[in-house]
């Protein structure tokens, strides 16, 4: 079998590739968590080879049995401490967006605030609930990001995307394909490249203000003081309740195990402290999910994604 590293070079000069490359890339380099072992290969291409690069990796990474996970701002991520195996696609170097009428094309790689900030400049808005959120724009629209009682998909209008046989399309918004925090991606093996949103005419000042009351927003809520992937748990109406209001009231807040905890402040995001392991975060996850249902008899749904090369569990 051909060795991922003679692999990777003939796709590149086939490519001409530019960008980066690392072998053994501590992936805590790159969540928002900051935990995370190495990645196999880890690879961040240039704006200027990106979509027809992403096309041809992915199409020849199939073919020869090399798995191919795709990674934008890293947050909602908890990756394993063993890593991941084989390639880690990176898309931050495909960044930008551009304007067609009162529609924004933003590139998948784009961080959220850098887009806003851009189109509250050329007084476009519409997009403001999801200020201040960490990540990108292909994560948001793979997790359909929802804040605010908003969701992405309450303003898309189509994708731009390389599909499982590595063939670009266009994915137009269809209703019945997005739900709760759920797309059509979360099913798929393939590659978002851009997302198309609805936008509002506005002054940029008005614009500006409102998304920093949602900035100010998470703040307060304690977002920013750990590494942190934010909400830790789904909402879930069945419940009656938000799941930070339910874990509040059965007392989860400050809860630890290792360098993972509860956060003191809010039951339902779940901190770094600063020598978190990946297992620690995992283990503390479990441990609640457990003792909830033990409780109450209802099941938690993680909103944090682990990925990578996890143990088999005890």
């Amino acid at each position: 079998m051909t060795s991922l590293r003679n692999f990777i070079e003939k796709i590149n000069m086939k490519a001409g590739f530019t960008g980066a490359i690392r072998y053994d890339e501590p992936l805590a380099l790159h969540t928002t968590f900051k935990v995370g072992g190495p990645a196999d290969l880890w690879i961040r291409p240039d704006a200027g080879c990106f979509p027809s690069y992403g096309a041809l990796l992915l199409h020849y990474a199939q073919a020869e049995g090399f798995p191919v996970f795709v990674l934008g701002g890293g947050a909602n991520l908890v990756a394993a401490d063993q890593g991941i195996r084989g390639i880690v696609l990176d898309t931050g170097g495909w960044a930008g967006l551009s304007l067609a009428g009162e529609e924004a094309i933003i590139r998948s790689g784009t961080g959220i605030d850098a887009a806003l900030d851009v189109l509250a400049a050329q007084g476009r808005g519409g997009l403001e609930f999801l200020a201040g959120m960490p990540g990108s724009w292909g994560g948001a629209l793979w997790m359909n990001a929802r804040c605010y009682e908003q969701s992405l998909s309450d303003v898309l209008v189509s994708a731009e995307y390389v599909d499982a046989d590595a063939q670009p399309c266009r994915v137009p918004y269809r209703p019945e394909d997005y739900g709760y925090k759920q797309s059509p991606f979360q099913q798929q093996a393939g590659l978002i490249l851009s997302v198309r949103l609805k936008t509002l005419a506005g002054s940029e000042p008005a614009i500006r203000q409102e998304m920093e009351k949602y900035r100010l927003d998470r703040e307060r809520k304690g977002h920013y003081r750990f590494p942190s992937a934010g909400s830790a748990f789904k909402n879930n109406r069945n419940f009656g309740k938000p799941t930070g209001k339910i874990l509040d009231e059965l007392g989860f807040r400050g809860l630890a195990i290792g360098g993972a905890a509860v956060a003191p402040w809010h039951g339902n995001i779940i901190i770094n402290t600063g020598n978190a392991l990946a297992k620690d975060i995992w283990d503390l996850v479990t441990h609640i999910m457990e003792q909830v249902h033990r409780a109450l008899g209802i099941r938690l749904e993680p909103e944090i994604r682990f990925v990578g090369d996890w143990p088999p569990s005890d």
